[in-house]
């Protein structure tokens, strides 16, 4: 049975990446869209959730962090997953995703590319071996449009680093002055935002006369809508709960 997808977002670009990968698709479809600007895309598009008439089993969220209080309503009292693809949530938001996920099964992550997420975990295991030999630093680089910095994967990228540190560094977003020395319990943050880059990260390990770099590259947004397809198959029929891309590659 295939798992039926409403898509929020519909009729914006990402929208249609998640659409054009879906026509091939034999083990998932789009019922149906939500958007604030319908047009015509293939399916029927709604510009609100109460006019929606489809059945189906995930929602997938490439709309923006606003307004995401709706959409968690609406896959709760529907029994719906939610693959939830966007970022800039502010903290109210995620406490208020966390609450939902008591009652309702919840994908988020600040990236669905898979080698983002292979990335994630070796930071993870050079901070471990490198230790406090080695200064962090984390440069983001995203298209001219991009409204949050630093990006959310930066910021999952350094959350993952921080972890072998038992969470006892700070993070610096960017320097200007005179800041003085750095601090050994600094992660510098540095956002580049320009043209059409869809998204590069680089986690720079910098020691005593060596420098090891890790860096990830995304060259077509369709990276995202692949992995947003994978997580709402994983999705469907799962119970109440918090996932993330790790327990999908687990």
């Amino acid at each position: 049975m295939k798992t039926r997808i409403i898509l929020c977002g519909a009729c914006g670009k990402m929208g249609g990446n998640v659409l054009s990968l879906l026509a091939d698709d034999n083990e998932a479809e789009a019922v149906c869209g939500v958007d604030l600007y319908p047009k015509e895309i293939g399916i029927p598009v709604y510009k609100n959730f109460a006019d929606v008439k489809e059945e189906a089993d995930v929602i997938i969220d490439f709309s923006s962090a606003d307004g995401v209080a709706e959409r968690l309503e609406y896959a709760k009292s529907h029994n719906l997953g939610i693959v939830l693809a966007s970022t800039g949530f502010s903290p109210a938001d995620l406490a208020l995703i966390d609450e939902y996920a008591k009652s309702t099964a919840i994908f988020k992550t600040a990236n669905l590319s898979l080698g983002v997420n292979l990335m994630q975990a070796l930071c993870k295991a050079a901070a471990q071996v490198l230790g406090d030999n080695f200064d962090v630093e984390i440069i983001e680089k995203h298209h001219n449009l991009k409204k949050d910095a630093p990006s959310g994967t930066a910021l999952m990228l350094a959350d993952s680093v921080n972890e072998a540190f038992n969470g006892e560094k700070t993070y610096v977003d960017g320097r200007s002055g005179i800041v003085g020395a750095r601090d050994k319990k600094e992660i510098g943050m540095h956002a580049v935002r320009g043209g059409t880059i869809v998204g590069e990260h680089e986690v720079m390990f910098a020691g005593e006369d060596e420098i090891i770099t890790i860096t990830h590259s995304a060259r077509s947004k369709r990276v995202f809508a692949v992995g947003a397809i994978r997580a709402a198959k994983f999705l469907h029929g799962k119970g109440a709960g918090r996932y993330e891309m790790k327990d999908i590659l687990d």
